[in-house]
């Protein structure tokens, strides 16, 4: 019997609860919120600055329960959809829903409170928050169906994540604007580029397997020029959001950061060298993010943002 169809009651006594909801995390990897939350925070906080000048505190902790349940709910979907090719890449096998620490019944039931909890932040910002979730919870269910029709998923990957900023606009305002949508395409193409550099470490396995991606159609050093191409427009766009915001110092001194990382990632990842590949991955597009933002931070404080 597999580990996706066994069940506590024929298997004898299941995992303790605490134990699933450890496990749960793990596989949806909770920690990497910190990839996205940034610039959400950026976008909410650049709304309220041009509202009426102060932080809603309230307004901000819903945008954080939404976005952490999105990401949840996406990981925990991405996860199960690709549990089967997770199995044959030696580097994936020993992920929850693989290995049988976590039962898929479980990794459901985990992505569906996410789902709901999304759902129910949503309905408290407002109304069209609420009517436009559809809109940002479709890309999160095809982004995992992506490797299997289209060598171009990272693409997939980077219009979901380009939601992220604009949905905690509209919390905020609850109505459109460009600010947000340069912001949010500037997140896309950023996590899209930065899904080129790790899917490099897959190529042998994906083309084994008939998984499609830029590194296994293309080849990696494709891949890389296509992440170096895609970052140089990220920084583009973050100096039009700065400029359609009127962004002060601060945060022209944290894109110049933001700049150089870029430039150190890419130096560190080559097409025959691909060892510090997860320093690039995740530690530095962890500090990138975080670090726009406190820069971010600091110059709507500067410029009279007030608590």
């Amino acid at each position: 019997m597999s580990a996706d169809t066994a069940t506590p009651d024929l298997v004898g006594p299941g995992p303790r609860p605490d134990g699933r909801v450890r496990a749960f995390l793990r596989l949806v990897m909770i920690e990497h919120s910190v990839f996205a939350l940034p610039f959400a925070y950026t976008a909410a906080l650049t709304a309220m600055f041009r509202e009426d000048g102060r932080v809603h505190w309230g307004e901000l902790l819903l945008v954080t329960v939404a976005m952490v349940g999105l990401r949840t709910f996406a990981m925990a979907c991405n996860r199960i959809i690709d549990r089967e090719i997770d199995a044959r890449n030696p580097r994936t096998a020993t992920r929850e829903l693989v290995t049988g620490a976590l039962s898929v019944r479980t990794a459901w039931t985990g992505a569906l409170v996410a789902l709901a909890v999304f759902l129910g932040a949503a309905a408290l910002l407002n109304p069209l928050c609420l009517a436009l979730a559809p809109v940002a919870v479709v890309p999160m269910v095809v982004y995992p169906y992506g490797k299997r029709f289209t060598n171009f998923p990272h693409a997939v990957l980077g219009l979901a994540q380009a939601m992220g900023p604009i949905g905690a606009w509209l919390a905020v305002t609850g109505s459109w604007s460009w600010p947000p949508v340069v912001l949010g395409l500037a997140v896309g193409v950023w996590i899209g580029g930065f899904d080129l550099i790790f899917a490099c470490q897959d190529v042998a396995a994906d083309r084994a397997h008939g998984v499609k991606s830029v590194p296994a159609r293309f080849g990696i050093p494709a891949a890389l020029h296509g992440a170096r191409g895609s970052h140089v427009v990220t920084t583009a766009l973050l100096v039009w959001y700065g400029a359609l915001t009127g962004a002060g110092g601060f945060w022209w001194t944290g894109l110049a950061v933001v700049a150089g990382a870029f430039l150190y990632e890419h130096s560190i990842v080559r097409p025959h060298d691909l060892s510090r590949l997860n320093r690039a991955f995740f530690t530095v597009n962890g500090v990138i993010g975080i670090t726009l933002f406190a820069f971010a931070l600091c110059d709507l404080l500067a410029r009279g943002l007030g608590g």
